[in-house]
């Protein structure tokens, strides 16, 4: 039994700094991602919401909200929350119930109204809380933690400030090409280097925004896709959401701690945590790094991204910077990563990030990406890293 289904709409909301609700961005990206499928609101089976969390409320509102906002009309509703990873897992769950055969139509819808600022935790005193105590008694806001990492690329591998800022002056050119992202204009590697030390050595423009927006996909069985006249869809191929094991040799805030709950002892595994997210996405697939022609991955900080071609099998350790500089990922490069513009270009809406990666593997793998294009795209892999040990790889072919 193939385990393969067909994403037959995408759909976005631009991302920015609207002030308005995050019903909306939902509403909108689901609309058009109904509109892209050519499907009704009524013909969706089953809605699947990526959380979004309210600062300071005690509850996470997504699937019914959706539901609501588009029209009661009694779709079966599943909310999800994995932090930054959410929308994968999303995807997941609509995967799920397609091949279970709960549902031939699953919509898919992500989206928010992120505060201003870094991220911060709701108030009160929550010491089991590991993202409580990294704010709280490490001091470690996000920022604090990219810089960290950048720190450890540098000493261990000579990754330098210019490499970091190649980054962002790749995926700034990319953005610029993007109606959906929020910052579209070129970005040089000298006004990286003179815009604000936020966490040395990171500067202000190495590290993604917090935005609003939305995405959402609409997927099918395939029989459904075949039905509707659609013969070579887009298809979803692997969902992976691996979960870290013990001992962790490289720590990943905000998890400070490595003790196994095993009472024996554990021989390390290999390689990092986020290896393993993709590594099982290309078991799962039945293919490789060398098969993709794009990736999207995970760049809340420039460093981060050199760190994920690593983990995605692009490179070996520490040759993340040496792609960069050759031109590799850069759109017209050997393997393309974030075509989209990445989080440096939209910046951070949690709920709908990894849903939006999906949505730019799509109109990649459709040759409908416009001035991006990748030329002959046939296979793509996304990435990210939720806090707490949420990991997602989805893999897409055409």
């Amino acid at each position: 039994m193939s385990a393969d289904i067909a994403v037959l709409g995408a759909g976005m909301h631009p991302w920015g700094k609207w002030g308005r609700s995050f019903v909306e961005y939902g509403r909108a990206a689901a609309r058009a991602a109904l509109d892209d499928a050519g499907l009704d609101w009524t013909q969706v089976q089953s809605i699947v919401g990526a959380d979004t969390v309210r600062s300071g409320y005690p509850g996470y509102v997504a699937g019914a909200t959706f539901a609501q906002a588009l029209g009661w009309q009694g779709a079966r509703v599943t909310s999800v929350y994995a932090a930054c990873a959410s929308g994968a897992q999303a995807v997941g769950a609509a995967r799920a119930q397609i091949l279970a055969g709960l549902a031939d139509v699953v919509l898919v819808v992500g989206a928010d109204a992120a505060p201003k600022g870094f991220f911060a935790p709701a108030g009160g005193d929550r010491p089991d809380d590991p993202d409580w105590l990294r704010f709280r008694v490490l001091g470690a806001t996000n920022p604090a933690y990219f810089a960290l990492y950048a720190r450890r690329r540098m000493a261990l591998h000579g990754d330098t400030l210019e490499d970091f800022a190649q980054v962002k002056v790749k995926n700034a050119a990319a953005g610029l090409l993007n109606p959906y992202a929020r910052y579209r204009k070129t970005v040089t590697a000298e006004e990286v280097a003179a815009s604000a030390v936020v966490a040395d050595p990171l500067r202000l423009l190495d590290i993604c925004a917090t935005s609003d927006g939305g995405a959402a996909l609409v997927l099918t069985s395939m029989d459904f896709a075949r039905s509707r006249g659609v013969a070579d869809p887009v298809r979803i191929r692997a969902v992976s959401t691996v979960t870290p094991t013990y001992p962790r040799t490289v720590l990943d805030l905000p998890d400070i701690a490595t003790d196994s709950t095993v009472a024996v002892a554990v021989a390390p595994a290999g390689g990092s945590f986020r290896s393993s997210i993709a590594r099982a996405a290309y078991e799962e697939a039945g293919l490789g790094p060398d098969d993709l022609s794009l990736a999207e991955v995970y760049d809340l900080s420039t460093a981060l991204e050199l760190e994920w071609y690593e983990d995605i099998g692009l490179c070996g350790e520490g040759e993340g910077a040496k792609l960069v500089r050759e031109g590799a990922t850069a759109l017209g490069g050997r393997i393309p990563v974030n075509t989209s513009g990445g989080l440096a270009s939209f910046g951070e809406a949690v709920p709908a990030q990894a849903i939006a990666q999906v949505c730019e593997l799509t109109w990649q793998l459709r040759g409908t990406a416009g001035e991006r294009q990748v030329p002959g795209a046939r296979a793509g892999i996304t990435a990210n890293q939720g806090l707490f040990g949420h990991g997602s790889a989805i893999v897409a072919v055409r």
